[in-house]
């Protein structure tokens, strides 16, 4: 039972993880915390939209955030989200080289 709920929090992960502008956000923020208008001018886009995806993320444990004054900061809430994220980049790279290999046999 308890193996199933892990199953279910992962899946949970992927579904906050699929979106363009969430992996976006992540790419964003691989290097250092930043504010939320920092990352609203890098990733552009409407700031309420902005705004309901950084708290999916932080909701499932993806990001971090703290307020200080002026604005809410956010950060990776492990280096780990960095490295699922690159390691997803090298297995849609692989996925393409084979695809253009098959290609090219064909033709």
């Amino acid at each position: 039972m308890a193996y199933k709920k892990i199953q279910e929090m992962n899946a949970d992960v992927f579904k906050a993880l699929a979106h363009p502008l969430r992996i976006e956000v992540i790419d964003i923020l691989q290097k250092k915390e930043l504010c939320f208008s920092d990352i609203l001018q890098q990733a552009g886009g409407i700031k309420s939209n902005l705004s309901q995806h950084l708290s999916i993320l932080v909701e499932k444990g993806i990001l971090k955030s703290r307020k200080d004054s002026r604005c809410t900061y956010f950060k990776l809430a492990s280096p780990k989200v960095a490295k699922v994220r690159l390691l997803v980049n090298e297995i849609l790279t692989d996925h393409i080289t084979g695809q253009n290999k098959l290609l090219k046999k064909v033709s």
